[in-house]
């Protein structure tokens, strides 16, 4: 007859009794929170603070929680380094974050640890948003860059992957390639280049300074015209014919002598006439504020 296995060995099994006791359900274990080492028992020192009024003692309990706290907050600023400022600056900035905290804490809501992590956090990352950037960047734009750039490294991470283009960033992040531009031209906003600095160029390189223009001097000349433009017209017509002559046609005064019949002595006092009634009318309207003088 054949034998069912199953109900074999359930019915071989011994009776319970009260030297065998019956299998219960392994409990499950929930993991502690992990406590960091940088995280002191300090709910007995908040509570005195927030009954102390101001003054000297208060200060102390102050002081006390500060420097209780003050290695997480150098923890949490070892999060930013390698982001183009020193590792000091940023426990500096840290410290200044957690000082708020300490301020603004209040022991019945919670966990100060809770409370200052986020502060200290957004302290520092003010701190980039705000004095890190060589142009003043609009927060929004701020926000694209460094999404642009996690997922830039994202897409390259992987040994042989071509550079991303917009259309994969975007794809990638669920922007707009307008907005991908943006956050791609922000990348070089972070720092500025000095004018100093050598460009490559073949074999000769050349700094930046000598891409820059330098100022034109006409545009001094533009201004010195326009200005004397009203005292000329002003001008008899032979006189403003002979400074034309001269100025603009570049005519020596003995060709304009001869073409007009006169002496080269005359000419030169007509053309010394001219020119001090034009630079008297110039200056008198510059000195009167006005129009031109009639």
């Amino acid at each position: 007859m054949p034998i069912d296995m199953s109900t074999s060995r359930s019915d071989a099994a011994l009776p319970e009794t009260a030297d065998t006791p019956a299998p219960t359900a392994t409990p499950t274990r929930t993991a502690p929170r992990r406590n960091h080492d940088d995280a002191p028992d300090t709910l007995g020192r908040f509570q005195r603070l927030a009954e102390l009024p101001p003054g000297p003692q208060r200060d102390a309990v102050r002081d006390e929680l500060v420097t209780a706290w003050l290695p997480m907050a150098h923890r949490i600023a070892g999060r930013f380094r390698d982001r183009g400022e020193s590792l000091e600056d940023l426990r500096q900035v840290a410290a200044l974050g957690l000082v708020k905290a300490v301020d603004r804490f209040d022991p019945s809501r919670g966990a100060f640890e809770s409370y200052a992590v986020p502060t200290i956090t957004g302290e520092i990352k003010r701190h980039f948003r705000d004095r890190m950037w060589a142009l003043r960047v609009p927060r929004r734009v701020q926000e694209l860059r460094n999404k642009v750039r996690v997922a830039r490294r994202e897409l390259i991470q992987n040994p042989g992957a071509p550079e991303p283009s917009v259309a994969d960033i975007a794809g990638h992040t669920g922007l707009t390639e307008e907005e991908v531009a943006a956050g791609l031209e922000a990348l070089e906003s972070f720092s500025t280049l000095s004018l100093d600095a050598e460009l490559p160029a073949g074999d000769d390189g050349y700094s930046l300074s000598d891409t820059l223009g330098g100022p034109d001097a006409s545009f001094d000349i533009v201004i010195d015209r326009e200005s004397a433009k009203e005292g000329l017209r002003r001008l008899p017509e032979r006189e403003r014919a002979i400074l034309y002559m001269r100025f603009f046609e570049d005519m020596t005064q003995s060709r304009i002598a001869d073409k007009l019949g006169i002496s080269q002595m005359h000419v030169s006092r007509l053309i010394s006439r001219s020119c001090a009634r034009v630079r008297e009318e110039v200056l008198g309207r510059r000195g009167a504020g006005s129009g031109p003088v009639a």
